[in-house]
């Protein structure tokens, strides 16, 4: 069970899809009580009905809708009427945050925007997520920021189109973006007894992640390129191999050190000794002879005495899993939240907050 830190804590969630409810889900986790108000027109959250072949097509909700929605109060509620208004007016009274994914225009018109809201409770801190800005009405799903962010662009196999990342990776880093703003904002509260205002788009936080790939362009002029999962800058990085029972792995070869621990576990301790592979730079240039010398070592062993081996000499390296293999890990299992469903089915998502918070105890 997580720390209930904010136990005392109201939360108005008037946000659908994955960014928003993720902030919402990470504050009922900890033990925060959240109402999540949706769309009694459209018949809830969207996300409700993005359902996968395999589940029920009876059931009131996906598990897409499941993955962030979990501990919250639902509460289906038309915003373009009076009593609807008034019931979530009545509720920012007395609630400590709003988190809201309203379009600026939309907001106004429904009485949901900062300002009227913040008249009702000057207390109140308003975290606002857009797509591309607060002045920027464009609509955008995850896709369309991975594309307009250049994740995608460099997102693929080298001569291929570019990919999508599999998980809405844009939406939750805004999320973490919008989770950090609150808490600051929660903290400036405890100090200056104001609300305040925090907002950020999709797009900002996925430019604040570009990271290295960014500064390889800013600083070296270097436009990332696809690449499938191998690093530009370290060989061998993200290189996949196949081990003698067809299983794949990878390995994160970062250090010297590690590479010559490496090639002692594959027992090739001869690589260490080729000029051509003496330094990262050398064997990023060298990267296709120096994944050919690599393999027989790979092929020569089983996936489990393989990864043994690795992780004696230090060498970081990981199995290439499945959904189904990743959560038949102890480490995995742990991580996971379940409720009753009102089929009577039993739920299960992952936690969105992946840390523990231990207070001092007093002696």
């Amino acid at each position: 069970m997580q720390n209930e830190v904010f136990r005392d804590l109201l939360v108005v969630e008037l946000a659908s899809v994955l960014a928003g409810p993720a902030v919402g889900m990470f504050f009922a986790e900890l033990g925060a009580r959240v109402i999540k108000i949706e769309n009694a027109r459209t018949g809830g959250d969207v996300t409700r009905r993005w359902k996968v072949p395999e589940e029920n097509p009876e059931a009131p909700d996906s598990a897409y809708y499941q993955s962030v929605n979990w501990g919250k109060e639902v509460r289906l509620l038309d915003l373009n009427t009076e009593p609807a208004k008034e019931e979530v007016h009545r509720l920012v009274e007395k609630a400590d945050i709003v988190i809201s994914n309203f379009k600026s225009r939309s907001a106004q018109r429904m009485g949901m925007d900062y300002e009227t809201l913040s008249e009702i409770n000057p207390q109140l801190i308003y975290a606002h997520l857009s797509a591309f800005g607060e002045e920027e009405e464009r609509s955008a799903f995850d896709v369309v920021l991975q594309a307009e962010s250049g994740f995608m662009y460099m997102t693929g196999e080298p001569g291929r189109e570019p990919v999508r990342m599999p998980v809405a990776l844009i939406d939750i880093l805004a999320a973490h973006q919008l989770k950090e703003g609150i808490l600051l904002a929660l903290l400036q509260r405890e100090r200056a007894g104001k609300g305040s205002y925090v907002s950020t788009s999709l797009f900002e936080s996925a430019l604040a992640s570009l990271a290295n790939q960014a500064t390889n362009w800013l600083i070296a002029g270097h436009i990332p390129q696809r690449r499938g999962s191998q690093h530009p800058n370290i060989a061998p990085y993200g290189d996949i191999f196949y081990t003698k029972d067809q299983k794949q792995v990878v390995v994160a070869v970062g250090t010297e050190k590690q590479f010559q621990q490496l090639c002692i576990a594959l027992n090739l301790p001869h690589l260490n000794e080729e000029e051509r592979f003496r330094s990262n730079a050398l064997r990023v240039q060298q990267r296709e002879d120096l994944l050919d010398a690599l393999r027989p070592g790979f092929q020569s062993m089983d996936r489990d005495e393989l990864m043994s081996l690795l992780k004696k000499n230090g060498v970081p390296a990981g199995s290439i899993r499945d959904m189904q293999e990743v959560f038949e890990q102890p480490a995995a299992r742990q991580m996971l939240l379940e409720n009753q469903r009102p089929e009577g089915e039993t739920a299960r998502r992952v936690r969105t907050a992946a840390f523990k918070l231990k207070s001092r105890k007093d002696n």
